[in-house]
């Protein structure tokens, strides 16, 4: 065929397999063995439809499983392009189609592609004669028409160039004819045409042609040299002209493959038979195979090689005639496959780490998967026996894609660890595993949060500016910036002031400093917020809200409203000479600034002119007379009246009152400001006076202690139920009046409104002659005393309610009330 010819024929057969490759997905090219260096067999960019710049920007990559790179790819082009010339017969031996497998990938998106290229026999060997020149022993005395077999020729091409022909050169005494197998397989035979006759001739030499077909053809010769014996005429016959058998690729050496026999009718040496390879088997198989020369067993001497290989020897039987005859018998092993080969899993491709924020469906892996075994042997199949949001799934062929399939979360899991499982479809399975580590990268997905929404402080007053009121703290699960919080005060108003003017807020660690000294009587606490921010982007953010009380301390002194001294003189009150014992004198009235028990004021008499004819009342402030006034009595008294809070420590006030004692009132008020007086001796008729009255006082008390008896003994049957009253219930007075039994508990009782001028008092509320005690709850001010001593028929002026709890327990309540002085 014209060159020009055949290599049309090969550009339809590659257009052919291009055209079947692209409806498969796959990419099919043909190519000539031996084709030089730099020949383009295709252009890949066109066949994927892709532009040449593409194969750069998408990180092409060409892989092979062959050590020799045959092939690649000219990234300018994208043609696939001839790096070394192939040999056919060296790749791919005897096998009737030669194909090689190459992938292709391309990234961004993750593709694959297959890619196959068929290497085409060229007409490059020529026929060989395995066992080189021949050599025959013919009897003389063999009648025309005996045949000879004589060595097949090899061809290493394939197809048409492998067919072969055969040519005898020319002879009187032969010709040549081909005979066939069992198996149809058809060989040279040697005919004798004429009897021979060795005193004329005792050798012939011819020479044996084999051609092929190819274009242009080739041939191989081979010498066949015919020596004319005259003895031993009945050559050997096999009772099977092939033997076949089938053995897997791992039979032990030494396994028995045939035992071959055949028969002579000749007798003595002429019919002894031996048994051995036939030169015309190929020289790479004959060390596979041992032959014993006796009994025929044909046994394994080495591997057998690659599986699914048919191996073809020959086996002649010869005679020990002087010129021993001979016979040749084919040999067919078939070499099945054994699952002896694990599956390999190979990673291409792993995006690790994977942001937690990626859509389900994303590839993160690719691999391949691959098994030396044949047929069901090497059949992979790859899974994932692992926990996680992942899926396998099967590209083509023994190609895996690793998906996402769930949502990721790292604050959850930061990292998994994906169990790959390949298994082959021998029997048993052989099965490998692998283990891919996926981390999750973080985003920011996570608001910082404080343990609570609001959270309380406190800081004694007259701190220092600069003082630490505590901290604020905020959790955020990102990593990194995502996590980092940062803390700021949002600049709010609080009782009228702003709270970047009263606190500070450190940005990294949430402390939280005073700008300014505190004074619970101008600021008893205030509220601000403070928020927390990561460095995210974009950032996220929470609020607390921070309320700060300020704690009062004792730094205000009780202050003495009354008695004032006026125009610098000393405060006079007046005492009529007739006044009984508990006369009351004046009422001293203070204040304390300060708050809960610094504002507690105590009265206290530090100093006295007659220290026996005053008494004062601790909690009231009440200068009452201790005792009747004598007549011996000074008419000038003075007493120093000191006012203590219970502050830690405690702070006083004192104030000078001037007592005048005097049988008119219209007396003239004397001038205090000299000397202390003291009370002279008492007289005679004083004494008689001292006497009864204490006459008088015992026989009161003794009649009080009876009542308060027989009182006790009414009240044993008392229940435990109370009256509870408040300002919002003006009726308890009267429920009280019905019910006799009273339990109290001591209560702070202030004003819900601070007035501009508020006292303590101290004084008991009694109920009529059953004296039960008033149990009171809740906030109380003047207007809600007033009303409740109306209702319980009491008067004024009411600073202080005796009760009892609910265990019995007596107590004092002091009541903040607005002033009684003079009502």
């Amino acid at each position: 065929m014209p060159i020009g010819r055949m290599f049309g024929w090969k550009v339809a057969v590659l257009c052919w397999w291009v055209s079947c490759g692209s409806a498969a997905g796959h990419l099919e090219y043909s190519v000539l063995e031996e084709t030089q260096r730099g020949v383009a067999v295709g252009n890949i960019t066109a066949d994927l439809g892709l532009s040449a710049a593409a194969l750069s920007l998408r990180n092409f990559r060409f892989l092979s499983s062959h050590d020799e790179p045959y092939f690649g790819v000219d990234l300018a082009s994208g043609s696939l392009v001839v790096r070394e010339p192939a040999d056919r017969e060296r790749l791919c031996e005897a096998k009737v189609a030669c194909v090689l497998t190459y992938e292709l990938v391309l990234e961004d998106p993750l593709e694959l592609h297959e890619m196959r290229v068929h290497v085409l026999d060229t007409n490059d060997n020529s026929p060989f004669f395995p066992a080189g020149d021949v050599q025959l022993h013919i009897p003389e005395f063999l009648m025309p028409g005996s045949r000879f077999t004589l060595p097949n020729a090899q061809d290493a091409d394939e197809g048409s160039n492998r067919v072969l022909s055969y040519r005898l050169s020319p002879s009187q005494h032969f010709r040549l004819d081909m005979g066939s197998r069992v198996d149809g397989s058809e060989y040279p035979e040697l005919v004798l045409e004429k009897a021979l006759d060795r005193e004329e001739r005792a050798t012939h030499r011819l020479v044996l042609t084999a051609r092929d077909r190819g274009q242009p053809a080739r041939s191989g010769d081979a010498q066949v040299t015919i020596i004319v014996v005259d003895t031993n005429d009945n050559a050997p016959v096999f009772e099977r002209t092939v033997y076949r058998t089938k053995v897997p690729e791992t039979v032990p050496n030494g396994t028995v493959l045939f035992r071959v026999q055949a028969s002579d009718p000749d007798e003595g040496t002429n019919g002894e038979i031996r048994y051995f390879l036939s030169n015309s088997t190929h020289a790479k198989l004959r060390h596979h195979f041992h032959v014993h020369p006796r009994s025929g067993e044909v046994r394994v001497a080495a591997s057998l090689g690659l599986p699914e290989t048919l191996l073809e020897a020959y086996i002649e039987a010869r005679d020990e005639g002087a010129f021993g005859l001979a016979s040749t018998a084919k040999l067919l092993v078939e070499v099945t496959d054994v699952n002896d080969h694990a599956p390999e899993v190979n990673l291409l491709t792993l995006s690790s780490p994977v942001s937690e924020d990626v859509t389900p469906g994303t590839v993160i892996a690719l691999l391949s998967v691959r098994d030396e075994d044949l047929g069901p042997n090497g059949k992979v199949t790859c899974s994932m026996s692992s926990g996680g949001p992942f899926k396998m799934k099967a590209s083509f062929d023994n190609y895996y894609s690793l998906l996402i399939d769930g949502p990721l979360d790292r604050e959850q899991v930061s990292e998994y660890q994906v169990l790959i499982t390949a298994s082959d479809g021998g029997s048993p399975p052989l099965t490998v595993h692998r283990t891919l580590t996926v981390s999750v990268a973080d985003v920011n997905d996570n608001t910082p949060s404080f343990p609570q929404q609001q959270q309380e402080l406190f800081v004694a007053e007259n701190n220092g500016p600069g003082a630490s009121l505590g901290r604020v703290f905020a959790q955020d699960p990102d990593l990194g910036k995502n996590g980092l919080v940062f803390y700021e005060l949002l600049d709010i108003i609080s009782e009228g002031q702003i709270a970047s003017s009263l606190v500070a807020v450190e940005s990294s660690s949430g402390a939280i400093t005073a700008k300014t000294s505190f004074d619970f009587e101008q600021l008893k606490g205030f509220h601000f917020q403070v928020e927390a921010r990561d460095g995210g982007i974009p950032p996220r953010s929470a609020a607390v809200t921070v309320n700060l009380f300020v704690v009062d301390r004792n730094d205000n002194a009780p202050v003495i409203l009354f008695p004032l001294p006026r125009n610098g003189s000393v405060p006079v009150e007046i005492v009529p000479r007739s006044a009984r014992t508990g006369h009351l004198v004046t009422k001293v009235v203070a204040e304390d600034a300060d708050s809960g028990s610094n504002a507690w004021l105590s009265y206290h008499i530090s100093r006295a002119s007659d220290s026996s004819l005053f008494r004062i009342s601790a909690n009231m402030g009440e200068l009452r007379t201790a005792r009747l006034v004598l007549p011996n009595d000074v008419v000038k008294q003075r007493v120093v009246i000191v006012v203590r809070d219970h502050g830690e420590p405690s702070l006083s006030s004192s104030v000078t009152l001037g007592v005048l004692l005097s049988n008119s009132a219209s007396q003239v008020l004397p001038d205090f400001e000299d000397a202390w007086e003291t009370g002279g001796h008492l007289s005679a008729q004083n004494l008689y006076l001292v006497i009864a009255l204490a006459c008088i006082s015992f026989l009161f008390l003794g009649c009080l202690l009876f009542c308060v008896c027989i009182k006790l003994c009414q009240n044993l049957g008392c229940c435990s139920q109370s009256c509870y009253c408040s300002p919002e219930e003006p009726r308890c007075g009267r429920n009280m009046a019905s019910n006799p039994c009273m339990t109290s508990a001591t209560i702070d009782v202030t004003t819900t409104e601070r007035l501009s001028q508020t006292y303590l008092y101290r004084a008991s509320l009694g109920l009529g002659s059953d004296n039960n005690s008033l149990l009171l709850r809740g906030e109380y001010n003047a207007a809600d005393l007033r009303n409740l001593a109306a209702g319980v028929g009491l008067s004024l002026p009411i600073s202080h309610i005796q009760i009892r709890n609910r265990k019995g327990e007596h107590a004092n309540i002091n009541v903040m009330v607005s002033k009684f002085y003079g009502i």
